[in-house]
């Protein structure tokens, strides 16, 4: 480049150029210290956290909503909007009651009867919400203050359920919109959590702001990820979209910027290189995988998804999103590496040598008629775009006829959702990834759900993992729960709902005059003040 210039420094300073075209253009303020200026991992398309598993929408439900129970950082369930609470001697009926001070942000009361909605509303989209009502006999409103849930057998991990911190955490609402299809969304955002969302600020392609919640009373405890204390000690939140990612670099450095919830490895030298700011691992690893459309040709066929897996290589993968071997491993599991539930069973699948001829063979005996496969690419998501064009390189090698449509974020999290054909706007594939605490075992990992429509995007259907799954959450000893794992694995390797292709570390970068960032498994942005 031009004056010893590399490509890296000249993108940084055309970014740092284009700040002003974003509206980031203005010097940062040294005693602004009650607005925290956020850039988010993507665009927000989508506002209801019970609809979609999407990040982002789930890190806007921990803005606004509040939960009944909230996990900690050892994974141990806590009261968060519950006071009191107690279970039957036969481990059949739960009786909560709700903490003093709820509120819900158009000034109603917080009622057992919001929470009974909410958490019917929560049952229908969520693997493990699914489960407690495949068991439920009851539940009902106790009093104003209070509700009950009754069920036919014991269920052991309710109050794990209740408390999920990651997709889909059970956000309570007004009963007026959790009474809403589940299958609808919800747009009127009205919570009873440490902030308020803006609606007459929010700018779908820029920005969404919140305003703090100045009636929100906290619990005592000190915070652990989503459990404990939520002291929202600024004023003001905006998430700033942002595509480019040497702007965004640009923006951090000059102070423009407070927090960048996901860079991508490439830049983290030059934002490390600056002493005003700090990269951090995130909490968890993140796994990482391929999802096929279960309903639509030619991936309903299951020689076709057996093809692809028989020729996926998550060296390929990793390396494309992640580089360097030192920020990603290897993962031939369905469960997170490092995670209780993670084996071997089957992993030969994924570990032993690559076979296209294995492959090709099996597409022709799948019938396979050359049929286009649309694989969605959000180009704004590196671990989105990589994987997307790994598996599309893989798929052309095979002879399959490919077409790799790009789009943001925002609206693949939207396009997604269709089940109709390819030529009303459906889909064949897309990538993914998640945080370790998603994948963890077979009761909250969303993608492992073989329900057919009932279940997670690409929607397979499998009587046999879903019957394991039953009794894996019926098992009473970690013993029990390892061979059933091992089980659900061994058939996932054969019937392919989705292929892992590994686990990688991401990071976080913010500035250090941030205090009291709680890294979890979610974004959390009470207790956080700027100095």
């Amino acid at each position: 480049m031009a004056y010893g210039m590399t490509r890296r420094e000249f993108g940084i300073a055309a970014g740092a150029a284009s700040l002003a075209g974003l509206g980031l253009g203005l010097p940062a303020k040294a005693d602004d210290t009650k607005t925290l200026r956020f850039i988010a991992q993507s665009d927000l398309r989508v506002l209801d956290p019970i609809w979609t598993t999407a990040y982002i929408t789930r890190n806007h439900g921990y803005m606004v909503f509040d939960t009944l129970f909230a996990i900690d950082a050892e994974f141990a369930p806590h009261p968060q909007m519950v006071g009191d609470h107690s279970v039957s001697a036969d481990q059949l009926t739960y009786q909560f009651k709700l903490r003093d001070g709820l509120g819900f942000h158009d000034g109603s009361p917080v009622r057992g009867v919001d929470c009974v909605a909410s958490v019917k509303r929560w049952m229908a989209r969520d693997g493990h919400g699914q489960s407690i009502a495949a068991v439920l006999d009851e539940i009902k409103p106790d009093g104003d203050k209070g509700f009950t849930i009754k069920l036919k057998e014991p269920f052991s991990l309710m109050l794990d359920a209740l408390g999920k911190v990651s997709s889909l955490a059970l956000f309570v609402m007004p009963e007026r919109l959790a009474n809403t299809d589940p299958f609808q969304q919800v747009t009127e955002m009205v919570g009873s959590g440490p902030f308020k969302f803006v609606k007459e600020e929010f700018q779908p392609g820029h920005q969404v702001v919140y305003a703090i919640n100045t009636e929100y009373v906290p619990r005592g405890e000190p915070p652990s990820w989503a459990s404990g204390g939520k002291v929202a000690k600024v004023d003001r939140v905006e998430w700033l979209n942002i595509p480019d990612a040497m702007i965004k670099v640009a923006a951090l450095n000059a102070g423009e910027a407070d927090w960048w919830e996901n860079p991508p490895l490439d830049v983290v030298p030059v934002l490390a290189a600056n002493s005003d700011i700090t990269v951090a691992p995130a909490a968890l690893p993140g796994p990482i995988m391929v999802k096929f459309n279960h309903l639509l040709p030619p991936f309903d066929n299951v020689k076709m998804r057996q093809a692809v897996l028989a020729v996926t290589d998550q060296t390929d993968f990793l390396t494309a999103l992640a580089g360097d071997q030192k920020n990603w491993e290897l993962c031939p599991s369905f469960f997170t590496c490092g995670g209780p539930m993670a084996n071997d069973t089957g992993s030969q699948a994924l570990t032993g040598k690559r076979d296209f001829d294995k492959a090709k063979k099996l597409v022709a005996e799948a019938g396979y008629k050359g049929e286009s496969i649309v694989v969605l690419d959000a180009v704004d998501q590196p671990v989105v775009h990589s994987q997307a064009l790994v598996v599309a390189d893989l798929m052309k090698k095979l002879g399959l006829n490919v077409e790799v449509q790009a789009m943001d974020w925002g609206t693949l999290v939207t396009r997604r959702a269709s089940m109709e054909p390819i030529d009303k706007g459906g889909w064949n594939i897309f990538a993914t990834g998640w945080v370790g605490a998603d994948l963890l075992d077979p009761a909250v990992n969303p993608a492992l759900r073989t329900n057919g429509k009932k279940g997670h995007f690409g929607w397979p259907s499998d009587d046999r993992i879903e019957a394991l799954r039953t009794e894996w959450l019926k098992a009473t000893t970690l013993d029990e729960r390892k061979k059933l794992a091992a089980a659900i694995q061994e058939r996932a390797f054969e019937i392919v709902p989705y292929i892992p292709t590994g686990q990688w570390k991401p990071v976080t970068a913010y500035r250090k005059n941030l205090k009291g960032l709680i890294l979890g498994p979610a974004i959390f942005q009470w207790n956080l003040e700027k100095v």
